[in-house]
């Protein structure tokens, strides 16, 4: 089973974090890392992350990254490549949410090409 990492990048959106990281954490494909990267978020969406982990205690390893300074989406998502360990990387935006078995149907299409 491959890793798969998914790179999270978050800023200011507190409103959404926490579905999205509930939707990551309870995904049927099991072998994922999670990569979040706060953007220097002025808002509450790093605290909030912090404890849905502290309450959760996902199975999944989930790192979160710290830019010093909002430097874009695209700058985000390069962080999360370069600290990835995936043999495929999945982008998903912070205020988004996938299906529980999104990982997996996409690991298994993957596999049949």
């Amino acid at each position: 089973m491959d890793l798969i990492t998914i790179v999270v990048p978050v800023y200011n959106v507190e409103k959404y974090i926490s579905d999205c990281l509930d939707s990551l954490i309870s995904q049927t494909y099991k072998n994922i890392e999670i990569i979040i990267i706060n953007d220097k978020t002025t808002d509450e969406s790093i605290s909030i992350i912090k404890d849905v982990l502290q309450k959760e205690a996902p199975s999944v390893p989930i790192k979160i990254i710290e830019h010093a300074e909002n430097k874009g989406l695209s700058s985000a998502r390069n962080t999360g490549i370069k600290n990835s360990r995936g043999e495929y990387l999945y982008f998903l935006d912070s205020d988004d949410e996938i299906s529980t078995d999104c990982i997996e149907t996409l690991s298994n299409r993957a596999k049949i090409s």
